[in-house]
């Protein structure tokens, strides 16, 4: 819907309620995020017990540098 055909009140509802979802998202976001951080520290532990300096290799790109920024993609 446009914003010419929502009344004042549809449209707050409808903004309301998309916040209310990515708030949600976000926290998931989080939580999947501490998960794979943990998993990342238990496996760079075990590989320093196998003897492996980690600190000494090249560090493997998280981010995509050539991304957009997202005001572009919208």
């Amino acid at each position: 819907m446009s914003e010419q055909t929502m009344s004042q009140d549809e449209t707050i509802g409808y903004h309301k309620g998309c916040l209310s979802t990515l708030s949600k998202e976000r926290a998931e976001l989080a939580r999947i995020l501490s998960i794979v951080e943990q998993l990342i520290q238990m496996h760079s532990q075990e590989l320093k017990k196998l003897g492996i300096n980690l600190e000494a290799e090249p560090e493997t790109p998280l981010v995509n540098k050539s991304k957009k920024p997202i005001e572009d993609i919208l």
